[in-house]
């Protein structure tokens, strides 16, 4: 009994161990295969680049996903690292790192550097929008303040739109940035530089602001 029972513990071992040197011999075989399609790509191969997408895209797309939250824009920016891969795959040095290493390295930095980019655009559109709709803005406070007559403005916020209204409201009246009006109503930032643009307009006119 003893002996069958030291048996079945020798036997019932060997299967994990043989499991986990299956899963790296599968990941360091992997690792070999990438490395040679992205010294294919760096010769111009197509077919070893379309490969290469076919393996990876998933894994890239994923990490992109994660860094920037859309789905539209990661789509757009996981092409754009596949493209930096073509141009510069004869640079992959694989006694720097693995291929899916470099791959990574690649779609993270991309992925970084557009959302830098989207708030930079942001932050011009918010200083376009104040430059742009600060003169206006200044001629109507300005004129409320010379006659100090608030029914007058209660009747000409009156004869806007509600849509005009609320962001007017929210931008000038609640001390808001046109950045933080378009979260706070859930519309894009040039819908809300429309809105108070026009909105804007109306109330100048009916106020008797030349």
């Amino acid at each position: 009994m003893a002996d069958d029972t030291e048996r079945s513990v020798v036997t019932a071992r060997p299967p994990a161990a043989e499991g986990d040197s299956s899963a790296m011999t599968a990941r360091a075989a992997e690792s070999l295969e990438l490395a040679a399609l992205l010294g294919r790509c760096g010769e111009s191969d197509e077919r070893a680049f379309a490969e290469l997408y076919d393996r990876t895209c998933a894994r890239v797309f994923g990490l992109v996903l994660r860094v920037l939250h859309d789905p539209g824009y990661a789509e757009e920016t996981t092409q754009e690292v596949y493209l930096q891969i073509w141009r510069t795959a004869a640079n992959f040095d694989p006694a720097k790192g693995s291929a899916v290493t470099w791959l990574m390295t690649l779609a993270h930095r991309r992925a970084v550097d557009r959302v830098r980019a989207e708030q930079a655009h942001a932050q011009r559109e918010v200083a376009y929008g104040t430059s742009t709709l600060g003169n206006e803005f200044d001629e109507v406070t300005e004129e409320v303040g010379r006659r100090l007559e608030q029914q007058a403005v209660l009747q000409g916020l009156a004869t806007l739109t509600e849509t005009q209204r609320e962001a007017i409201s929210l931008a000038y009246f609640g001390g808001r940035t046109y950045a933080e009006v378009a979260v706070y109503l859930g519309v894009g930032l040039p819908t809300v530089k429309s809105r108070i643009r026009d909105g804007l307009t109306r109330l100048k006119k009916s106020l008797g602001v030349t």
